[in-house]
């Protein structure tokens, strides 16, 4: 009886982790959130395919993203109980470094970054 129980337990424990997966950093649980925003000069001209950076300051992971056509950029799935730090770089010049708090609650964040090219 005792086997069959302990079979059991193990069946549904798989059963749990097959009908939802869970992966490093998946984190539906505390509210993920997006960061978007436009990587532009000081004149306000964008700047397409500047590098964008997105630091993790808890990991000290580091992700990038490449601007678009329309200097646009953006990174999904993002903790919402981590600050992040995020700063672009296009022909060698680098914007300053802007800050994602854990404390903005918003679900959907918007940080415009800006590169001194001279």
């Amino acid at each position: 009886m005792r086997k069959v129980l302990g079979i059991a337990l193990l069946l549904a424990l798989a059963l749990s982790l097959v009908a939802e997966p869970r992966f490093a950093g998946d984190d539906r649980q505390s509210g993920a959130r997006t960061l978007v925003g436009y990587v532009f000069d000081k004149n306000e001209k964008p700047l397409p395919n500047a590098v964008v950076y997105l630091k993790n300051t808890k990991t000290l992971a580091v992700k990038t993203f490449i601007a678009d056509g329309e200097a646009s950029y953006r990174f999904h799935a993002l903790s919402s109980n981590v600050d992040y730090e995020v700063w672009a770089e296009f022909q060698g010049k680098k914007s300053d470094t802007k800050t994602l708090s854990s404390f903005d609650t918003r679900p959907n964040a918007r940080i415009n970054l800006k590169v001194d090219l001279k």
